[in-house]
């Protein structure tokens, strides 16, 4: 048994360190792409903090969401929140699969730069929608008589734009037909209990799903499409070695 663990965890270092050295050689390559997109989140949260001073508490808008959906209530507030950490958890952990698990089919760094380019389109078009016309926010901490109101903590459809493409995302690039399933049904719940949480309007869920979708649908028609590893494109992106050499020579002849 000892002996069957030792010969396993042996292969998983060795996976492990080939996945290292291909994901670096990738890094390399796409950093500036990397660097970019996170430089762009610094950019949002500054635009984000800087339409808060333009706030303006008032009454909460009439909104058909708060009529059919009841209230959750600040006591139960959380329960948005453990959904939404839920999502982007495994989300990250999926994209980081390729380092442990043999089958995969994706590269995280590539992933990641295709994430981060769907994130800054809908980001900028963001920017430009909450500058345009400043609601009276629906969220507890934005209402007349919170101390908060006036610069309350950001309070947008953000959530939904996440989770939005990071489950189409895994519907494109993932391999469980269920798991693609659960994630659109936990999308939906997601989205409900933001304005249940009355953390959001409707309209800005409902924004939210057709925007992200169309964002996507034309930025990845854009972008150069990922490389399938499920069907040996990988030999494309590891280190030539001996073995590969002699691999791609047999190949060739």
């Amino acid at each position: 048994m000892s002996l069957y663990i030792g010969r396993e965890a042996s292969k998983l270092w060795k996976r492990f360190c080939a996945e290292i050295t291909t994901e670096i050689n990738l890094l390399a390559e796409n950093w500036k792409y990397i660097l970019g997109g996170l430089i762009f989140q610094y950019i949002h949260g500054l635009a984000a903090r800087g339409v808060h001073y333009l706030h303006r508490p008032g009454p909460t808008l009439q909104d058909v969401g708060f009529l059919l959906l009841p209230e959750l209530g600040q006591e139960k507030a959380y329960i948005s929140e453990t959904v939404f950490t839920f999502i982007f958890l495994s989300f990250v952990l999926w994209t980081f699969h390729p380092f442990i698990f043999k089958s995969k089919k994706i590269y995280t760094v590539l992933i990641w730069c295709r994430v981060l380019a769907f994130l800054v389109a809908c980001q900028f078009l963001r920017i430009i929608t909450f500058y345009s016309t400043q609601l009276p926010g629906p969220n507890y901490h934005c209402r007349e008589g919170s101390k908060l109101a006036r610069l309350p903590r950001p309070d947008s459809a953000l959530e939904v734009l996440l989770i939005n493409f990071f489950v189409r995302t895994y519907h494109k690039y993932g391999t469980r037909s269920f798991v693609k399933q659960l994630a659109w049904l936990t999308v939906v719940i997601q989205s409900m209990l933001i304005v249940a949480s009355r953390k959001h309007y409707t309209v800005d869920v409902v924004v939210a799903w057709y925007t992200v979708n169309l964002v996507v649908f034309f930025i990845d028609k854009k972008l150069p499409e990922l490389p399938d590893r499920s069907n040996g494109a990988a030999a494309l992106f590891l280190p030539l070695t001996k073995d590969n050499k002699t691999k791609e020579e047999n190949h060739k002849n």
